[in-house]
């Protein structure tokens, strides 16, 4: 009796599953995007087409098409396909997914293949479990992830599993999606509407259809077209993929300087401001502000550390929300701002001499003859007082075995 009710809900289920998991491609001739990994003639493509899978990792952000890509595998593959999410599942889960494939294996000569969605949520004694299956070849391992799989992943699975890295959906291949979706709905959707969905989608095909059903079941309640209105009720704030506790962390922060290093001030605002949506720390950016007055701008705007200094002064004084306005205005300033090296070549150069040739004893005529007996070691004897003595300017301060050196080499 419950498996008459469990077919008849799976049946049902279909029918009420949203517009995204009624258009889930089958096929890899279907899929949308990524054409860089599953291109004609790519290797994974071939790989799928010719089911001979390897292990892999498929990391990338939500509506991307990592499930849907593992789905066409199971699909097409004459291996068992077997399937876990991370969320819910236990090491004696795997275990036992691990005993079926071996027996599988030895019974029927069947290959397995486990699909491990969230596989960024198994902790290390879970992927440690499943390290021999994959080593030995026992399974195949798909894996799939929205966060790093390099900061997340145990290196040893890692090194058996080839990564793949999926990008968001451009706003040509979303408004691909879109109108497939209404294909499917039976509706027409205007060009203009259909491109304000791809571009509400913020590069999710999930989110995209998602938007557009909602929108469109608002209309037919109204009993009127398809309007923007309900384009936009639907979609509403799209929300931060931000995590400031993994890649994403490093990536904003790199683009962020690369930004006002290249001096791009719009760029340089932009990454700014998907940081401070995303909550991270105002006090780490006003950080990263000050090192890069100095690092790529320096001797050739020395007001820029003031600038950054204030912004950083204004973070610990005023807080968000009104110290966005310190950050940006510092932002607009170091990106606007000439650019020179010369502080990070110098102070490096002079590392590596003391460094190579340790702390040399700075000569007699600077050393420290504030205290009593220093002049009976000669310690400031000769030394030439500048405010005086205009000579003192010419003399090489330097330790005697590297007079000569120079560190600092001014700009134009």
């Amino acid at each position: 009796m419950s498996d008459l009710f469990s077919d008849a809900a799976e049946g049902r289920a279909s029918e009420i599953a949203p517009l995204a998991a009624r258009l889930r491609p089958e096929r890899l001739e279907d899929f949308v995007g990524q054409a860089g990994i599953v291109g004609e003639d790519s290797a994974l493509a071939r790989a799928i087409a010719e089911d001979r899978m390897g292990s892999a990792v498929f990391y990338g952000p939500p509506g991307s098409g990592k499930t849907t890509l593992a789905r066409i595998v199971a699909g097409v593959t004459g291996a068992a396909f077997e399937e876990l999410s991370a969320v819910s599942a236990s090491v004696a889960d795997v275990r036992a997914v691990l005993a079926r494939a071996k027996e599988r294996l030895g019974a029927q000569g069947r290959r397995t293949i486990l699909f491990l969605d969230e596989i960024h949520r198994f902790n290390k004694a879970q992927q440690d479990a499943l390290l021999p299956a994959v080593e030995s070849g026992l399974v195949t391992l798909i894996g799939a992830t929205t966060e790093n799989p390099y900061f997340e992943v145990n290196s040893a699975l890692l090194s058996r599993t080839q990564v793949y890295e999926l990008e968001p959906l451009s706003h040509e291949e979303l408004t691909v999606i879109a109108r497939r979706g209404a294909a499917h709905l039976d509706t027409e959707v205007p060009d203009e509407l259909v491109d304000l969905i791809a571009a509400k989608a913020g590069g999710d095909a999930r989110n995209a259809l998602n938007i557009l059903e909602l929108a469109w079941s608002t209309a037919q309640s109204e009993g009127g077209p398809l309007e923007e209105r309900h384009v936009e009720d639907a979609a509403r704030r799209r929300p931060v993929v931000y995590d400031k506790g993994g890649d994403a962390h490093y990536d904003f922060t790199s683009a962020f300087i690369k930004a006002i290093r290249g001096s791009d001030p719009d760029a340089a605002l932009y990454y700014l401001a998907a940081m401070l949506e995303g909550g991270e720390d105002p006090r780490y950016i006003a950080r990263r502000l000050l090192v890069h007055a100095s690092e790529d701008i320096g001797m050739a705007d020395s007001q820029a550390l003031l600038v950054a200094a204030a912004a950083a002064h204004a973070v610990e004084h005023v807080g968000l929300p009104e110290a966005q306005l310190n950050l940006a205005h510092a932002t607009i300033y170091l990106a606007a701002a000439p650019k020179s090296n010369a502080v990070v070549k110098a102070i490096g150069a002079a590392r590596r001499d003391v460094r190579e040739h340790g702390a040399i004893r700075p000569p007699k005529p600077l050393r420290d003859a504030s205290y009593r007996g220093a002049k009976k070691l000669g310690h400031g004897e000769g030394y030439v007082y500048s405010p005086d003595d205009p000579a003192g300017y010419d003399v090489d301060y330097l330790p005697e075995e590297l007079r000569g050196r120079r560190y600092y080499e001014p700009g134009e």
